[in-house]
């Protein structure tokens, strides 16, 4: 299959209908409970997550990602009773990468959504008293860029800027749950192993993952993998071109480590949790292309870029990946850092990935159209039979495997 762009993928041929009541408003009491439908090569099976051992290989790569989400939404009243609702994007200064981000003390500016932005005048600040580790904290946000919405915040102390915002911010629950966040979001909107601050949003395929699940995993012998990809709010923007090639795809930060490649190198049964760690790790296989075909190549990976070659023209998986292996080793890094806005619809030929479990996503959504181009037309059949058995569906819902080929 050409890997060149078919230009007539229409947003209508990847909606379905979604009733209401079918969305998940919260999580399970135990993690592990969701159902798990499970497509092995065009056959469907229904069961637990927690036997999900039971449908993997003995010696499957499994792949997680272990961002964490921070407490991104953060409200400031006015003097005259007005909520204003700052919700952090992205870093803006003094750095844009996030890791760093989260350790600046005293002052830092963000891209951001800000509600209620119109009764927010310029060169008026708004204030946030705090208390962390006992002792006050004032956190100020000023408007530093009205028209690309960047506000600068300082505070009062040298405490990280993590510990602001988990002490002044609420977590980031999508639009869809359409609830107040309630104090079991603090613990649930997160996988068990979530590690590197900086989503907005929550990689929902690991909450399904408790201890328990783990160690059955690794009493099997699977690996373990982790790596980071920090989900941003662009994962929630609606598709509104019917021509799906015109929708701008959000940037997202990717952190892979050396030990990453190794594992991917010695053993290419790879699953995927999550569609971040999809799609961490195709764009690795396109930055591993970058590095064979061009000059001085950057670890960044435009919505199109996949899509540049025939297959005739790539290099194999394993190239690829070793041309990434080399240039660390050369580098004397353990670990790069990269961003990708990699955009997979039907047509897109996977190099990596073999298997997924992922929730169940948004009628028309980029995700829809992930799960699309990785299983086929079956996708329709795996979404009705998961709606015909009550499955709960979106963040907080139940999840699928899919393995599309034998592994």
């Amino acid at each position: 299959m050409s890997n060149k762009v078919d230009q007539q993928i229409r947003l209508s041929d990847y909606n379905y209908d979604l009733p209401k009541e079918k969305i998940a408003k919260h999580p399970l009491a135990e993690r592990m409970n969701s159902k798990l439908l499970v497509y092995n090569e065009g056959n469907i099976n229904h069961t637990q997550f927690f036997h999900l051992d039971d449908y993997l290989p003995d010696d499957a790569n499994l792949f997680f990602n272990d961002t964490r989400v921070i407490p991104a939404r953060l409200h400031f009243k006015k003097d005259t009773g007005a909520s204003i609702e700052v919700f952090l994007l992205e870093p803006h200064s003094p750095t844009n990468d996030i890791a760093k981000a989260m350790l600046v003390a005293h002052e830092c500016e963000w891209c951001c959504m800000v509600g209620n932005f119109k009764k927010w005048k310029d060169h008026q600040s708004l204030q946030l008293s705090l208390l962390i580790n006992d002792k006050p904290v004032t956190l100020t946000a000023e408007i530093a860029d009205r028209e690309k919405q960047i506000i600068r915040l300082k505070w009062s102390t040298a405490n990280h800027f993590v510990e602001i915002v988990e002490a002044a911010g609420k977590i980031p629950l999508p639009p869809y749950i359409d609830r107040d966040v309630s104090k079991e979001d603090k613990e649930r909107y997160q996988t068990i192993y979530s590690h590197a601050e900086g989503a907005v949003a929550a990689p929902t395929a690991g909450l399904h993952f408790s201890d328990a699940v783990v160690d059955k995993l690794k009493d099997k012998g699977v690996t373990l993998n982790y790596l980071t990809l920090h989900v941003s709010a662009g994962t929630f923007q609606p598709i509104k071109e019917e021509n799906v090639l015109n929708h701008p795809m959000h940037s997202e930060q990717v952190i892979v480590k050396l030990e990453n490649i190794q594992s991917l190198l010695n053993n290419p049964k790879v699953i995927a949790v999550g569609t971040t760690s999809m799609r961490t790790l195709e764009s690795l296989y396109w930055y591993g292309v970058k590095l064979i075909k061009e000059k001085n190549a950057d670890f960044t990976i435009a919505k199109l870029f996949p899509y540049k070659y025939t297959d005739a023209e790539l290099p194999t998986t394993k190239e690829a990946l070793t041309a990434i292996k080399h240039k660390m080793k050369e580098e004397g890094v353990q670990e790069i850092t990269g961003h990708t806005e990699i955009f997979i619809f039907p047509g897109y030929n996977f190099k990596v990935v073999k298997g997924l479990v992922t929730n169940y996503h948004l009628p028309g959504s980029t995700l829809v159209l992930l799960v699309a181009a990785f299983i086929g037309a079956q996708w329709r059949e795996v979404y009705q039979q998961a709606l015909d058995n009550d499955y709960r569906f979106l963040s907080y819902g139940d999840s699928s495997l899919l393995i599309p080929q034998s592994i």
